[in-house]
């Protein structure tokens, strides 16, 4: 299952994550903030730059906003994060 293992902040809107199975990319978030009512808080640059890991791990904010890793990956990779999970529960092929 992919998860969120690193996260930092790059610019405005913008962060850049690595996940569980090493792929890393950026995303920005503005239109997320401007989507869900949930992320309206992250509006003000303080409240943004507190965000945190939480348990899954995935990316979370204290006014009680998160994102879920697999989402966060589509974004980040342009990959799809359930096909990822799949391949890494495939068995490797003994011969």
């Amino acid at each position: 299952m992919i998860a969120v293992d690193e996260a930092k902040h790059v610019e405005g809107y913008k962060i850049w994550l690595r996940f569980s199975d090493g792929e890393e990319g950026i995303v920005d978030f503005s239109d997320i903030i401007e989507r869900f009512a949930a992320a309206q808080p992250l509006k003000d640059p303080s409240e943004f730059l507190s965000f945190y890991l939480d348990g899954w791990p995935t990316l979370a904010w204290p006014c009680g906003f998160d994102y879920s890793p697999q989402a966060l990956y589509s974004l980040a990779t342009g990959k799809n994060a359930w096909d990822q999970a799949e391949n890494e529960a495939e068995p490797a092929s003994v011969e």
